[in-house]
């Protein structure tokens, strides 16, 4: 080490650190390792998993999020506009296009009618398609938000905007922030789990719940349904549980000494994580089970324990999507075993919900309805079960995709409809989702489009709108919550207050 360096290490708060007695790291270590055999969750504040206190009252504990990945068509699910049927494959009006972007539609597209038909439901009287009636019996437990805006039309970084608060890769997700603020509620399991179906990954990949620049220890732990429930989990052949257990008392000794030396934090999140993966070989096996549960409420989801779809291998999985898949409903009710155990955040994402009509496999016409029949039961049954279970109250569940789907037919290909081949383009200027539990009104019909769905005449509502209400569910300011990082306070809701907390929706 050169005079130059030494001395400019020596004048950093990292010198401080490694000078400090035993250090924070040895500490933290310490109290990991004094948890017999891992299974004694550690009672140190230095345990980054740790709960901690909201910093407003909350109305949540706990969340929920279904995310349709591909984004599903509001004008056939949520928003019944008679006015389309009247416009039906006639030329669109150059208003809608003028100065817009799309992602694929060219020249002058045609109108396209709502392809279902719509009922009024619950005492809310909402209208809701005759592709999810079992939603629509639950539909006065849900607030239903039909005008969400965002400035983001191509998938990944629409994704990316509404999970991490930026279209651009680095940000940490929704439930890292979620994870980071509030600690886990169950230290022999992760804060953050996600679970995957419909055959593929989002369009953003696994940063969709990446920690970005909080320590990693926050990042989502992706689960699966076939073989171990977490990739590597299981002690290798030959190795015994307490080989493992001397194998990490090393390491962290290892660790907190490194610590000591470097002060780089990232060394007591290695320790963090070498602990919550031992204790989660036998927390997450057994929670993971649904086969434990009685036989009505797997039917009541739709759900068959031990089930592996043949389109989560499928190079194009959409072609083998079938109306009575399980998987979604497998994960739903996997979701609500893992916040009744103390799970923090479980993120859902189903893959297949992109129906532009181009090929086959992703129409609004064929696809649509086989995605809405392999989700909608297990949706309902989720709220269901919640509510029985007296857990619904604080639990904030979120359904919606990244964007909406256009008035007009997708021409890019096919001019004229066609059997199969019915598909709407990417439309990111009014969208539906909806919010469930965790201090939401039931039975909330919120905000307004016109008469063809295209623009919010009533109560838009922004992505930062909707994460500035997430995170004041959960007892969040989320003008006050931040991480500062590269000399900025970075907050999810992003640099500036236009983020709404969205009062009308909490009861």
């Amino acid at each position: 080490m050169t005079p130059v360096i030494e001395f400019a290490q020596r004048s950093t708060r990292r010198h401080l650190l490694q000078t400090a007695g035993l250090g924070v790291g040895a500490m933290a270590a310490q109290a990991l390792l004094a948890a017999e055999d891992g299974k004694t969750a550690p009672t140190t504040d230095d345990n980054p998993l740790s709960p901690k206190e909201p910093m407003l009252a909350p109305r949540a504990k706990r969340v929920i999020y279904l995310h349709m990945a591909g984004s599903p068509s509001q004008l056939e699910l949520f928003e019944h506009k008679p006015e389309l049927q009247k416009l039906h494959l006639q030329d669109c009006p150059q208003s809608f296009l003028e100065g817009k972007r799309f992602a694929f539609i060219k020249g002058v597209p045609k109108i396209l009618a709502g392809q279902f038909s719509f009922q009024q439901h619950g005492q809310s009287g909402q209208w809701i398609s005759e592709l999810l009636p079992h939603f629509a019996k639950v539909v006065d437990k849900a607030a239903v938000v039909r005008t969400v805006q965002t400035d983001q039309f191509n998938h990944a970084p629409s994704q990316l905007f509404l999970h991490t608060g930026t279209p651009r890769l680095g940000n940490p997700s929704l439930g890292s922030w979620i994870t980071w603020g509030l600690g886990s509620l169950n230290q022999n399991l992760p804060g953050f789990v996600v679970l995957l179906s419909g055959g593929k990954t989002p369009d953003a990949g696994k940063s969709l719940w990446g920690s970005g620049f909080l320590p990693s220890v926050y990042q989502g732990i992706q689960c699966r349904t076939d073989g171990d429930p977490v990739l590597y989990l299981s002690n290798p052949d030959g190795m015994d549980p307490k080989v493992r257990r001397r194998m990490l008392d090393a390491l962290a000794e290892m660790n907190a000494a490194e610590f000591d030396r470097s002060g780089d934090t990232e060394t007591q999140t290695r320790i963090a994580q070498y602990e919550l993966a031992y204790r989660m070989q036998t927390s997450v096996p057994e929670v993971m089970d649904i086969s434990r549960e009685p036989k009505h409420i797997l039917e009541m989801y739709g759900a068959k324990p031990g089930y592996v779809s043949p389109a989560e291998s499928a190079d194009d999985p959409r072609v083998l999507y079938k109306g009575d898949d399980p998987t979604f409903a497998n994960n739903c009710l996997l979701a609500r075993r893992l916040v009744e155990a103390g799970v923090r955040f479980v993120q859902l994402y189903d893959w297949g919900w992109d129906h532009h009509g181009s090929s086959l496999g992703e129409s609004i016409d064929e696809t649509l309805p086989i995605k809405c029949q392999a989700s909608d039961r297990a949706i309902a049954a989720l709220i269901q079960d919640l509510e029985q279970r007296g857990l619904l109250e604080e639990t904030l569940i979120v359904w919606g995709g990244e964007f909406g789907r256009t008035p007009m037919m997708q021409n890019n290909v096919r001019t004229e409809l066609k059997k199969g081949y019915v598909g709407r383009d990417h439309h990111p200027y009014a969208f539906t989702m909806w919010m469930a539990g965790g201090g939401i009104k039931g039975g909330l019909a919120y905000g307004q489009t016109d008469e063809f769905g295209y623009y919010p005449v009533e109560n838009p509502v922004t992505v930062r709108d909707l994460q500035a209400t997430i995170l004041h569910a959960m007892g969040l300011d989320p003008y006050r919550f931040s991480y500062l990082y590269q000399g900025l306070d970075n907050r999810l809701i992003g640099p500036t207050n236009e983020g709404r907390v969205l009062k009308d929706l909490l009861s």
